[in-house]
């Protein structure tokens, strides 16, 4: 079988890993920026299903290697008040911690170990899913998919989500080791995580009806809309980097993922969001690796891949945008908020989240 991949990310690399060592596949990834890494000063966070997922791809220990552990989260409220303390990407029970890295270091993991299991890498050049003689196309072209709308021209637009993250690192502030901290602030969210290096790493996410300017988006600025917010003020002030504000999008449900022979994977197909993006498309990888080598044809098996992922997806994707109205919320819900919330996370967290952090695509493509 032959494979192309469009897209050098973190669906496109793992997809060219899972699918070597599951069928044997001559795979090679088509990637359009000469370095596919992205903007290195972003970090994101894997939880325990995407860990499951690159145990499965044979790369855990080295994506960890290249990032932190984080076992707990703790939220607190503007006022200061600590509404909850949880595990971190994870249950209780779980003795493998989420891991927390920059999104660059964990594409060059994916795409060194692509390399090892076999696919190759071509860089600096788009291509057109139509002009590819394969046998199996996965877009993993990211939340702009152009692939999106070739399968379906009215497939739904990519819409700004009213929300921009700003990124930035801070020297000089301790915080605990191994754990995230999360404020819903009176003029929006703030997390940060102290990194291995002994600096902060941190993102504020500030409501807006419209995109950011990133002249407009400073320090100043920053420490204006957080100014009554200890924590995060005092990051903001102690940044020795600051990132260009990063408008938030969201996207509708996509109606189709594929067309008998070409099929989309990650934000492509499903940009969830709620820091479970890398690890659903790294779900996606092995789910679709395990289709195509337990079903006959590559039609069977992208349907199968659909029917298994779509109702996973579409929860996570009802549950992201929980996770994102509940930080833009106006002073009485903060208010009920601050009342409820410490409720919420003692009796009801546990509950409500073990359906995501139970599954285990561990059970998917075999190790070479």
């Amino acid at each position: 079988m032959r494979v192309s991949v469009i897209g050098g990310g973190v669906a496109g690399a793992a997809s060219a890993i899972a699918l070597r060592r599951a069928t044997g596949a001559e795979v090679t990834v088509h990637e359009a920026y000469e370095d596919p890494a992205g903007q290195v000063g972003s970090f994101l966070s894997l939880a325990v299903n995407g860990l499951h997922g690159l145990d499965a791809l044979g790369c855990l220990p080295e994506v960890q290697a290249a990032g932190f552990p984080v076992a707990l989260q703790r939220m607190w409220s503007a006022s200061g008040k600590l509404l909850g303390e949880v595990p971190r990407g994870r249950r209780a029970s779980d003795s493998l911690h989420s891991t927390t890295l920059l999104r660059g270091r964990l594409v060059e993991v994916l795409r060194a170990e692509a390399v090892r299991a076999g696919a190759r890498i071509e860089t600096g050049r788009r291509v057109d899913p139509a002009d590819l003689d394969t046998d199996l196309v996965v877009a993993a072209d990211g939340i702009w998919s152009a692939t999106r709308t070739a399968l379906d021209p009215s497939a739904p637009q990519v819409r700004y989500a009213g929300l921009y993250s700003v990124s930035g690192v801070s020297e000089g502030v301790r915080l605990t080791p191994g754990t995230y901290h999360f404020v819903f602030g009176r003029r929006g969210a703030f997390l940060c995580v102290p990194a291995a290096d002994g600096t902060v790493w941190w993102s504020a996410q500030v409501p807006s009806p419209q995109p950011p300017d990133p002249e407009e988006v400073t320090q100043g600025l920053l420490a204006e809309l957080y100014g009554k917010e200890e924590l995060p003020l005092s990051l903001i002030r102690a940044a020795t980097r600051i990132d260009r504000p990063m408008p938030m999008h969201r996207l509708t449900d996509v109606p189709v993922w594929h067309d008998g022979r070409t099929v989309l994977i990650g934000d492509a197909a499903h940009p969830v969001g709620a820091g479970q993006g890398a690890s659903m498309a790294i779900e996606d990888a092995v789910a679709l690796a395990r289709c195509v080598s337990s079903v006959p044809g590559v039609a069977g098996a992208l349907a199968e891949y659909t029917r298994v992922r779509r109702p996973r997806v579409a929860r996570m994707t009802r549950a992201a945008a929980t996770n994102r109205d509940s930080k833009t919320p106006g002073t009485m819900q903060r208010r009920v908020n601050d009342l409820l919330m410490p409720l919420a996370f003692r009796h009801v967290y546990a509950r409500s989240t073990s359906w995501l952090y139970s599954s285990e695509p561990g059970a998917g493509p075999g190790r070479a």
